[in-house]
């Protein structure tokens, strides 16, 4: 008796385990910001895009394959030529999310890889055609217009795959050798002229300076001239008085002057 009732446990608890599997195959679950597109072994890919939490499907017969379709980023660059024939490298970032509805048909036609089939190509053909249009000088000057012109164009492709584009932002814009080392010697050539054109008009600063000094030195001279001849001997000796009273002044501040009375015998004792 003992013996049949551990024999139907038995039975009982493999069973229950036989219908967990097959429960726990049938089960699966799309996480947040994630959708699943249904491939079918007798009828292909489903049409039918399967949204976030856990769902049935046959097993063996049905396989689910899971998409993120929260925006991700990516660096693509790219080595292109200029209007003017200069080597431009430009590193594109761009934030990307499939469009949910057309998930079946990106596994068809691209693939589960797509972002690595599809962004570099078409990312390479914008840049380059929109640099195409601009001179080496107005990559730089005006580079909002570029940024922006290259994110409606590749916005634009990327759509015919099912891609949308959050953001297109450039990230990193250099020349070539050639073109920078012609732009520092510009600037060096710049920064002479400046220069040399300060140098020229200190020159003609002193020159007129020199001018105005020799006039004002011309005419103190012709009115001293004119003064001399109106008053005579008069004016020199006023000069003489002045210049004697400045030089008693400046002596008389002196502590190393002696002043020795006029007139009178003064006994100085003066080293042997």
């Amino acid at each position: 008796m003992a013996a049949k009732v551990f024999e139907s446990i038995g039975k009982f608890g493999l069973a229950l385990a036989v219908a967990g599997g097959v429960v726990n195959s049938a089960l699966y679950n799309v996480d947040a910001g994630h959708r699943a597109v249904i491939f079918d072994r007798f009828r292909g890919v489903q049409d039918i895009v399967v949204g976030e939490g856990t769902h049935f499907l046959i097993p063996w017969v049905q396989k689910p394959i899971i998409f993120d379709c929260r925006s991700r980023p990516r660096n693509v660059p790219v080595i292109t030529g200029s209007k003017d024939l200069q080597n431009v490298n430009i590193t594109l970032r761009i934030l990307f999310r499939p469009v949910a509805s057309q998930l079946p048909r990106i596994f068809t036609s691209i693939g589960e890889d797509y972002d690595e089939r599809v962004l570099p190509s078409i990312t390479t053909e914008i840049l380059k055609s929109v640099v195409a249009r601009f001179d080496a000088g107005e990559l730089i000057t005006q580079r909002e217009l570029v940024s922006r012109q290259v994110s409606d164009d590749l916005t634009e492709r990327a759509a015919t795959f099912g891609l949308i584009l959050d953001d297109v932002s450039l990230t990193h814009l250099t020349f070539g050798k050639e073109f920078t080392e012609a732009v520092e010697a510009k600037q060096v050539a710049q920064q002479e002229a400046e220069r040399a054109r300060f140098v020229v008009e200190k020159a003609e600063q002193q020159k007129k300076a020199a001018i105005i000094s020799a006039e004002g030195d011309s005419k103190a001279a012709e009115l001293i001239a004119n003064s001399l001849a109106t008053a005579g001997d008069g004016l020199i000796e006023l000069r003489k008085l002045e210049a004697a009273e400045d030089i008693a002044y400046q002596l008389s501040r002196s502590r190393n002057i002696t002043y020795l009375p006029s007139g009178q015998s003064v006994l100085l004792q003066l080293p042997q």
